[in-house]
């Protein structure tokens, strides 16, 4: 899978000539206002260039270069195999809901990214033709083909944090929100550390009973993120955020339920070594100082 927080988040897989790619390259180029040089790039040497953009994401300049990057494979994408076209949509999925963490939180452009990433997340899931087949019909049965867990979650978390723009349609989609996230521990619980159990958790707390909320079968998800993956600092921000406070039947924090837990989770992210998640943890750390001043906002004191 926004909340009280503004910035938090729950979270907590062509047969043309050369002649036309070349011409497609050059009209690209002049678009991104990128140099077009003698040789053209091909989709392989692009895919290199967002790797590493990518990889220095936390940097926004280095996050939207990632997604021009991307973005300047998808002329080339089909003739590429259906593994490396998954990846490539799965990795704009994933940047675009992470370039929302840049900003002041839940802002119309912010709502824009998020449909973006969810669009490139349900292009990346139809890749399996099982999956399209059935996503109109009957959605769970649509999830149980897919196999990919990059798509199952990133589609997720963007759809996910859109709820908060449109509670309504929220309340009609969160089912196939919660199907994407079981699907995914289903096929593989440890994915980007734990995630699937981190954001099903966080949904599990604060929705309602009616629309199959369980705050105790929330809270047992998130401490299983935690002892999937402790060293990915997100995991005990969400734990912090979602069992240490309550909430209302809004989704709005509405009192404290363990203070000392928040202290002491939020205090051991910020304690922590960024480590082997250098996006994550960073956001995490930036999230963990916003958390530690709640409980006196929640308490007035």
């Amino acid at each position: 899978m926004k909340h009280e927080i503004e910035k938090l988040r729950s979270r907590p897989g062509v047969g043309r000539t050369f002649f036309v790619l070349g011409l497609a390259l050059i009209m690209l180029a002049g678009s991104l206002r990128m140099p077009v040089f003698a040789d053209v790039a091909s989709p392989t040497e692009l895919l290199v260039g967002a790797d590493a953009a990518f990889a220095e994401r936390f940097i926004m300049e280095r996050m939207k270069a990632a997604i021009s990057r991307y973005e300047s494979v998808l002329p080339y994408l089909d003739t590429l195999s259906v593994q490396s076209q998954s990846f490539v949509i799965d990795r704009l999925s994933q940047c675009y809901y992470e370039l929302t963490t840049f900003s002041e939180g839940n802002t119309p452009e912010d709502r824009d990214l998020f449909e973006e990433g969810k669009a490139y997340g349900l292009r990346s899931l139809r890749l399996n033709s099982d999956f399209a087949e059935w996503e109109k019909t009957d959605f769970a049965k649509a999830t149980g083909f897919v196999t990919d867990p990059a798509a199952l979650l990133w589609t997720a978390n963007n759809w996910g944090a859109l709820f908060g723009y449109n509670p309504l349609q929220g309340m009609v989609d969160v089912g196939k929100v919660k199907a994407l996230y079981e699907r995914g521990i289903e096929i593989d619980e440890t994915y980007w550390g734990g995630s699937f159990h981190n954001a099903l958790g966080a949904m599990l707390i604060t929705l309602p009973a009616l629309l199959g909320g369980d705050p105790e079968q929330g809270r047992a998800h998130l401490e299983r993120a935690i002892a999937l993956a402790p060293n990915y600092l997100e995991n005990h921000v969400v734990y912090a955020q979602y069992w240490g406070f309550t909430y209302n039947l809004f989704g709005k924090i509405s009192g404290i339920r363990d203070r000392k837990l928040i202290e002491h989770e939020l205090n051991f992210v910020l304690s922590s070594p960024i480590g082997n998640w250098p996006f994550w943890n960073r956001e995490a750390k930036k999230e963990a100082k916003a958390l530690l001043q709640k409980p006196e906002e929640v308490s007035g004191t």
